[in-house]
């Protein structure tokens, strides 16, 4: 019995574990003064997940640490930067992948969220990867754009599941990536 709880617990685990994201490069739009780059600092500084921020005011950029072993929420991150008052330009999650299979234009669970891939090769990826979030409200309009006829799925006009989405349930979010 212990040796079946044992084989269990180690199940679970690899099948959470194919990827964990540690930090973030955030790229705001709008900033004008160093008092622009504190607002945002401040908001991402209070998103629960967050372990520390350090932004790069030359670049109008932020380096964001993740607390090791939590859930990030993607949202979280983008609703704490237009609750500043700007929004983003570009955000690319970094993680460690253990041998998550990706496949363009397909759906993959990573952690409790589900991204679709777009414009990418077929490949493995482990060790550290860093991924390039592309939904509405992430990207410029005309990356957006470039995406959307990149893929025959309808959920990226939404970032929700929808009748293209057979892997995934009805509704839940979908967060758009490349590589």
């Amino acid at each position: 019995m212990k040796k079946l709880i044992f084989f269990l617990i180690i199940a679970v685990s690899m099948i959470q574990a194919n990827a964990q994201f540690s930090k973030a490069t955030l790229q705001a739009n709008g900033l004008t003064c160093a008092l622009c780059s504190n607002a945002i600092n401040k908001s991402l500084q209070k998103v629960g997940f967050v372990e520390s921020v350090k932004s790069d005011i030359k670049n109008t950029a932020f380096n964001i640490q993740f607390k090791q072993g939590s859930e990030v929420n993607v949202d979280q991150i983008r609703k704490a930067v237009e609750e500043a008052g700007f929004s983003v330009g570009s955000l690319k999650l970094t993680g460690d992948f253990n041998n998550l299979k990706v496949e363009n234009d397909q759906h993959h669970k990573i952690g409790n969220a589900n991204f679709h891939f777009v414009k990418v090769k077929d490949q493995v990826l482990n060790g550290e990867q860093t991924i390039t979030i592309v939904d509405k409200n992430f990207v410029s309009d005309k990356t957006f754009k470039a995406m959307k006829a990149a893929t025959q799925k309808d959920c990226i006009n939404t970032g929700k599941a929808s009748h293209c989405c057979s892997d995934v349930a009805q509704g839940a979010r979908i967060y758009h990536t490349t590589i």
